[in-house]
C-alpha cells in the first residue's frame, strides 16, 4: 500500500458510542488499519473541522481525508444534510462518502445517491459480518480504488 494511503484520515461521523467503538475495533484491532481514525458526533462537528471553524478554528485546514463514514440519523446537522453540504462544495465534493446506517428505507437510499453518496451500506448486525465488511470497505477505498489527487 502506498504511504500516502496510510496517511489519509478516516473520518467517522457517528453519535452512537457503541457503533463508533465497533467501527474502530474492526478497523484497528481486527484488521490492523494504520490510518488515523477521527470521530465526529454530528454533521456540524465534521463540517467545522473541515472548514477550520468553531472549536477547530485556528487549527489549520486538515489534509483531504481518504474516506468519510457517515451515519444518517444524528441530532443537529444529520447525515443527509451533511452529505448535501459536502457534495455541493467544490472543495469537499471529491471526498468519498460511505453511508453506514441501520436505515434500509428506499427513500434514504435514493436521496443519498441523488446527493452524491459513493456507497450506501446497511450496518451489518453480526460482529463477523461487520468486521469482514469493514475490511472489504477499507481495501476497496485505500488499496484498489483509483481517485484523483
Amino acid at each position: 500500500m502506498p504511504d500516502t494511503a496510510l496517511a489519509q484520515d478516516i473520518l467517522v461521523v457517528e453519535d452512537n458510542d457503541d457503533d463508533f467503538e465497533a467501527t474502530e475495533r474492526a478497523l484497528v484491532r481486527k484488521h490492523a488499519v494504520e490510518n488515523p481514525i477521527r470521530r465526529f458526533r454530528d454533521g456540524m462537528e465534521l463540517w467545522e473541522y473541515l472548514n477550520g471553524t468553531g472549536r477547530f478554528e485556528g487549527g489549520g485546514v486538515p489534509e483531504s481525508p481518504g474516506l468519510v463514514l457517515l451515519d444518517l440519523n444524528m441530532p443537529g446537522l444529520d447525515g443527509r444534510q451533511l452529505l448535501s453540504r459536502l457534495k455541493n462544495d467544490s472543495e469537499f465534493k471529491r471526498i468519498p462518502v460511505v453511508i453506514m446506517t441501520t436505515s434500509v428505507d428506499e427513500r434514504d437510499v435514493e436521496l443519498c445517491y441523488a446527493e452524491g453518496a459513493n456507497t450506501y451500506m446497511r450496518k451489518p448486525v453480526s460482529w463477523g459480518e461487520f468486521t469482514d465488511t469493514m475490511a472489504e470497505l477499507y481495501d476497496y477505498w485505500f488499496r484498489y480504488a483509483l481517485r484523483p489527487k
